[in-house]
């Protein structure tokens, strides 16, 4: 990897205008690289992330928007695709999608000579299971509970043959439950939270599930440290995680404790393609990348909340007639 004085590199994230995207960004221009984004949404958290950001539609095999890069990266980052686990059991075809976009990212490496690939995976990989804590080698493709997770192993299986055939070496990241802030989808944490300020029942699909939920600035530490030690982990695998589970039912009190709400909790069954207990085992990570997260989830809620909060009252003054 080609590095200057400060061992900073170019680098290439997609999904920028995203969650782990735009925190990504703005850590990786303060740590004095080179950097630049692909979205196909407009990047509405961070002026200096937009600004960096290309309009990218990464399902086009040409990738013809990549060549308005001001350079050839070093590394990419691959976080784009269909994120939303249920919303992937509906409409599968989101999920071929995904299997592309991976597709024709690594034909971008192949064809500009990159060889180095950061792709971003997911606990949804290792299914469901009698195991409750899941290390790396534990996902079976017998284990793929829905689209998402199958096109999460394809891109897996993907990149690793493309380090078998071309030479891009791949570093797998799998994330679980990232949260904290630059979120508005309808993922648990930032939708609960939303409910919760308008007084709205919250819905808890799965009494007793139990998933390991991460801090956005510990993923991306995560993704930093790969890149700060990439020449000693290509092609390994990691959990990026907090290593701690917490069930479903106690994020809903949390957030309705911590906003003082008095909407309802309802529980209804786990839905189809979900997993319903996972903590990630995070030792691999801490020996080879010295991984740490730091944010507890207690800590974390609180620091969501604020933000989600914050950004409420921003987005209804715009709205209010001057």
């Amino acid at each position: 990897m080609k590095q200057d004085e400060r061992g900073s590199c170019s680098i290439l994230v997609t999904g920028s205008s995203g969650t782990i995207g735009t925190r990504l960004c703005e850590r990786l221009m303060d740590d004095g690289h080179v950097v630049a984004g692909v979205d196909l949404q407009r990047n509405p958290w961070n002026a200096d992330v937009e600004a960096i950001t290309v309009r990218g539609e990464l399902r086009d095999p040409s990738l013809k928007q990549l060549e308005k890069l001001p350079f050839i990266p070093d590394l990419v980052v691959h976080l784009a695709a269909h994120a939303r686990v249920y919303e992937l059991v509906k409409d599968p075809a989101r999920a071929q999608e995904n299997v592309a976009l991976t597709f024709n990212i690594l034909e971008y490496c192949r064809r500009k000579g990159i060889r180095k690939l950061i792709f971003a995976s997911s606990r949804e990989v290792y299914g469901n299971s009698s195991t409750i804590v899941h290390k790396e080698e534990d996902v079976r493709i017998t284990g793929c509970e829905s689209p998402y997770s199958a096109s999460k192993v394809a891109g897996e299986a993907m990149a690793h043959a493309y380090w078998g055939c071309y030479g891009i070496e791949p570093v797998i990241l799998r994330f679980s439950n990232v949260y904290g802030c630059y979120d508005s989808s309808d993922r648990v944490i930032p939708l609960f939270i939303r409910k919760t300020l308008a007084n709205k029942p919250l819905t808890v699909y799965g009494k007793d599930k139990i998933l390991d939920f991460t801090y956005i600035d510990d993923a991306v530490s995560g993704i930093n440290l790969t890149i700060d030690r990439f020449e000693h982990v290509a092609g390994d695998t990691f959990n990026i995680a907090s290593g701690q589970g917490t069930q479903l039912l106690d994020i809903a009190r949390m957030i309705q404790d911590a906003l003082g709400g008095t909407n309802e909790i309802f529980t209804e069954d786990n839905r189809p393609g979900e997993v319903v207990r996972y903590i990630a085992d995070i030792s691999k990570a801490r020996r080879l990348l010295h991984y740490n997260p730091k944010v507890p989830i207690e800590k974390g809620l609180a620091v969501a909340v604020e933000w989600y909060s914050q950004y409420a009252s921003r987005a209804k003054s715009k709205k209010e007639p001057a």
